[in-house]
């Protein structure tokens, strides 16, 4: 099948599989798995154009909205939290949409800067990871009871939709602080520096055009220590605004590129999203299966492999 934007040949079953395989493992850490898809586009489909990056931010618009429902289903979307994320996240778009352009037509650089982030999260959470008595490394007490509750149900159970039910609870949010509840472990983190930290992950995300996720949430784990189970709704929501905000970005400034493809294929980034929805759903919906420790170490691993890809594409 040809796709005409792209550039490129290829059967229609192939996308929307890779990123059905993709999105279902990504999504349980609160990750789109866009920043994958996007070296499998450019190196095994040839995809090179600019409009990459558009079609890339188009699967996360088609393939997120399944993820986020199943979470906010099962009471595990931190809706302060979420409103906090897309408020810093929105503007941090558009400030390194203008970055991109205005002062980074090569960011090679920064892109090495931003790999030394990366790293240094990604060896953090390795740290804690390995420390056999850690708070981090282990699971939390609510992690626990999380994981008791949802044995007990076990996957086929028809109340296994319900286990999570209203365990996520807000206690206090204001321009200052965000408290919440899950099953009874107490929660308390500042208003400003989830909004900094989404705003900074706005501007990486509009420069490079790719997802926040594989930034947010593992910060949100590692430095904020929240639980996993409940922070991967909140981190997915700020990449789909993310991804909205740049693919109009790129529809808006098409008409000054005549000659350069930068709008989306939209049928390859539709075929992509939709292998995503299905990913996304199970992946949300199986989340509460898997061990808050296996998904916090795919966490590190996501975050150590993307700091290195960056550090390779550096001195190509």
């Amino acid at each position: 099948m040809l796709f005409q934007t792209a550039g490129i040949e290829v059967s229609p079953w192939i996308p929307p599989l890779v990123a059905f395989v993709v999105s279902f493992f990504t999504s349980m850490g609160g990750i789109s798995g866009a920043f994958l898809l996007l070296p499998f586009q450019m190196s095994f489909l040839g995809y090179v154009n600019p409009s990459v990056s558009a079609t890339n931010q188009l699967f996360n618009i088609v393939a997120i909205p399944s993820g986020v429902y199943r979470y906010w289903r099962e009471g595990r979307m931190v809706w302060p939290l979420t409103w906090v994320v897309i408020a810093g996240t929105l503007p941090g778009v558009f400030i390194g949409a203008v970055v991109r352009v205005g002062y980074l037509p090569d960011p090679r650089h920064f892109k090495l800067f931003a790999a030394g982030v990366l790293m240094y999260i990604g060896i953090k959470m390795l740290q804690n990871l390995v420390k056999k008595n850690s708070g981090a490394a282990g699971k939390t007490d609510s992690e626990n009871r999380f994981q008791e509750m949802t044995r007990r149900h076990g996957l086929n159970s028809a109340d296994s939709d319900n286990v999570a039910e209203s365990v996520v609870k807000v206690t206090h949010f204001n321009l200052k602080r965000l408290g919440y509840t899950f099953y009874d472990e107490t929660f308390d983190v500042s208003v400003w520096g989830i909004f900094s930290l989404s705003a900074i992950v706005g501007i990486v995300g509009g420069i490079y055009g790719i997802g926040g996720g594989s930034i947010i949430a593992p910060f949100f784990v590692t430095f904020f220590k929240l639980p996993v189970y409940t922070v991967a709704g909140a981190a997915l929501m700020g990449t789909f605004v993310t991804s909205v905000a740049g693919v109009a970005f790129f529809h808006v400034i098409a008409p000054f590129y005549p000659n350069v493809s930068v709008a989306p294929d939209w049928l390859l980034g539709i075929l992509f999203g939709l292998g995503g929805m299905a990913g996304m759903y199970l992946g949300a919906r199986c989340q509460k299966f898997i061990p808050a420790r296996a998904i916090k170490w795919m966490l590190a691993g996501i975050i150590v492999f993307t700091a290195l890809k960056y550090v390779v594409d550096f001195f190509k």
